[in-house]
């Protein structure tokens, strides 16, 4: 498997260079040159298998002979055997034909766990085969960062640095971040917001010169294409326990980065039937905006109740744009040239190519909350914001009734105590493991939003000792 850089000017790359690079040099993202393809036959004999089998099954073709079987295999059962569900990604029904997948049973209590723990074993693995020491530079709306600690703190070979923005995120979301141990572990609140935060992730990508000769820059974010690949995977999980995959399902995402729902978007392209892929936004709009009226303009950021999809500018829709552009790199960065300067929209037979393959909602703080409390009336189900989001974007554009509309429910609600509270709630309990969250000491520096003051925070507190 060869991958290629969105915007054209880079040479391919394999699977282990990519699990390496994270953001392209020039600029863009990477994307396999070709996608595999799984039939009907392939996919209905995945029936049977447990979530673990499924995954190799699907991330194989991706990886290729690169990692052999057996440590690829090792891999992906140590990282869900720490979930705390037998069924790693457990559905429950909401409603006459309407599903949650729950994708909140990893360590850190979000869907990040799904591709992050993943992740940091495959990152120990090949830099120990490289003899390789790596700096994670990461931004984070608020699960990102908790899940790429936790996956990748005990690693030897690895400095991680994750910026939040400072005061935007959940008290849980903050302190599961900053009270993580660890001598190669350095969280940084940045001045500003979750957008701040990528946008100097992207530059000091784009400029390595202040890390030493031995050192480069690994992406955890969602532009590292491991984790949108293992995120592939829960999507013919839940197909498969629903009847698929000769039966369609419909899925709705809450989605900022456009990460979860071009991982379903993929999962369609190689041979899983999904009718409706639903984009759940907050009042953050933009991709709403795009896809209900093909506007793809920058407006200001709210700050809202689901503070992990507080975003305006998804990395990741540079993914599904380079597709609709035909893989013209060249119009690609034309476009995205633009954003930012003007009001932006693709031509009228584009945008009916949007609107095929995705549904759209936007849903406020009030209607969150409200969902909330409805589903916890109706159920004795507590929901999250996020998920909140989910469920009522499902409601508003679910087409068909006969089909399995599934939300993807991306995190545990006591992450989340304000928008419980709100909905007129008690805030439920954290999990056994973090009962003493609020009784651990944080370990964080705020730094301002500035490019040079983080990448000096790095170079100055890299660990300097060689590994034999």
């Amino acid at each position: 498997m060869k991958y290629i850089s969105t915007r054209g000017a880079c040479p391919e790359q394999n699977f282990e260079q990519v699990l390496l690079t994270g953001l392209a040099p020039d600029g863009g993202l990477y994307v396999p040159k070709e996608l595999p393809h799984f039939s009907l036959a392939q996919i209905s004999s995945w029936k049977d298998l447990s979530y673990s089998e499924l995954a190799l099954k699907i991330i194989t073709p991706f990886i290729g002979d690169e990692i052999p079987a057996p440590a690829l295999r090792t891999i992906i059962e140590e990282s869900y055997a720490e979930f705390d569900h037998p069924d790693v990604a457990p559905l429950t029904k909401l409603g006459d034909n309407e599903w949650m997948l729950e994708l909140y049973h990893g360590p850190t209590l979000a869907f990040k766990d799904f591709a992050l723990q993943v992740l940091g074993r495959l990152l120990d693995y090949v830099l120990k085969e490289k003899d390789q020491r790596v700096v994670i530079l990461g931004a984070t709306s608020g699960d990102t960062g908790s899940a790429a600690l936790e996956g990748c703190r005990h690693s030897e070979r690895v400095d991680i640095f994750i910026l939040h923005p400072h005061n935007r995120v959940s008290d849980v979301q903050r302190k599961q971040m900053t009270t993580v141990l660890g001598d190669n572990v350095f969280n940084l609140a940045v001045e500003g917001n979750f957008d701040d935060c990528q946008r100097i992730v992207k530059a000091a990508f784009a400029d390595q010169s202040f890390l030493p000769d031995d050192r480069q820059l690994v992406a955890v974010n969602s532009i590292n294409w491991a984790r949108i690949l293992m995120q592939i995977v829960y999507y013919f999980y839940a197909a498969l326990r629903l009847g698929g995959p000769e039966q369609a399902v419909s899925f709705s995402v809450p989605t900022g980065n456009f990460g979860d729902i071009y991982a379903g978007y993929l999962a369609k392209r190689i041979g899983l039937p999904i009718k409706q892929l639903v984009v759940a936004t907050n009042t953050n709009d933009i991709l709403h905006r795009f896809i209900s009226a093909n506007d793809y303009s920058a407006t200001d950021l709210i700050h809202t109740y689901s503070p992990s999809m507080d975003i305006l500018v998804s990395s990741n829709f540079e993914r599904y744009l380079f597709d609709l552009f035909d893989r013209d790199a060249e119009a690609l960065c034309a476009f995205m040239n633009r954003f930012g300067t003007q009001s932006l929209k693709v031509s009228e037979p584009q945008w009916q190519q949007v609107r095929a393959c995705f549904d759209s909602a936007s849903v406020d703080d009030e209607t969150t909350c409200k969902t909330i409390a409805e589903v916890y009336s109706r159920l004795g189900l507590l929901l999250d914001p996020h998920t909140a989001v989910g469920v009522k974007a499902a409601q508003l554009c679910n087409s068909d009734k006969s089909v399995p509309m599934i939300t993807l429910s991306t995190a545990h609600p006591a992450k989340f105590g304000a928008a419980i509270t709100a909905a007129g709630i008690e805030t439920p309990e954290l999990p056994d493991h973090l009962q003493d969250l609020f009784e651990r000491e944080e370990h964080y520096t705020v730094v301002a939003n500035d490019l040079a003051e983080v990448t000096a925070f790095v170079k100055s507190h890299i660990h300097k000792k060689q590994l034999a």
